[in-house]
Parts: structure tokens; sequence; C-alpha cells
């Protein structure tokens, strides 16, 4: 008479059933996290230099067309629809370096700048506080 003997190999697979379930969502959970921070930073950091490269387009048309001409804001706010009127600041200086004296025949350097603009998170039910760019 032969006698069988089981493995017990197969109770332990058992017990690791679920293990992988377990261990991808703790390193799922890890890797999204960075994965959408790096995402927000790469975005904040094109909204800096596309708002840098606006006031730059902004200072170039200003030196040529009149004062307060109504194409500085617009073409600004073509080149970054996320800029409103009310955060562009334009400044001619005169000759004595001082603001707001001087007419088109007499302006000898113009300033435009971008302020109060803050960067919000668009990540759904993330919590981030909106943080003012420079």
């Amino acid at each position: 008479m032969k006698k069988l003997i089981r493995f017990s190999g197969t109770s332990s697979l058992k017990r690791q059933k679920g293990a992988a379930a377990v261990e991808f969502a703790l390193i799922a959970t890890l890797f999204f996290t960075v994965l959408f921070g790096i995402m927000e930073f790469g975005r904040v950091l094109y909204m800096m230099n596309t708002a840098s490269e606006a006031t730059r387009l902004g200072a170039r048309i200003a030196v040529v067309c009149d004062m307060n001409a109504p194409a500085i804001t617009q073409k600004m706010q073509t080149l970054a629809n996320f800029i409103s009127n009310d955060n562009i600041d334009i400044a001619y200086y005169g000759k004595d370096g001082e603001s707001g004296g001087c007419d088109e025949n007499d302006c000898w350097y113009v300033t435009v700048s971008i302020t109060g603009l803050s960067v919000q998170s668009v990540i759904p039910l993330v919590p981030m506080p909106s943080f003012p760019m420079p």
C-alpha cells in the first residue's frame, strides 16, 4: 500500500495571494504623488516663463506703439491667456527718471510688469494653497 504525502506549499501560496495588490497600492500611491508633483511644478515653471515672455513682448510693443495703446495688453493676453488687464502695469518715464511726467515726444523709457498674479492647483481633490508669482 502506497502512502501519498501532500506538499504543504499550497497553503503558503494561499496566504500570499493578496500581497502583490497591497504592495502595488503602497508603491503606486507614492509614485503617483511624485508624478503629480512633478507635473504641477512643470506647469508653474511654464506659467512663470510665459509671463516673463509676455512682459518682454509688452515692453517691445510699448516702445513702438502709442502710450497706453490697447494693442499692448491684447498681445500680452494673446501670449499668456491667464493674464488679465488688472495684472498688467505699464509705466512711462521721462528724461529725469520720474514716472508720469512725459508724453509721447519726450519719454525715455518704459517698464511693463505683471503684478498680483497667483498660481492655483489644477489637480482635483488636492487642496493646495495658491502662491503669488514673482
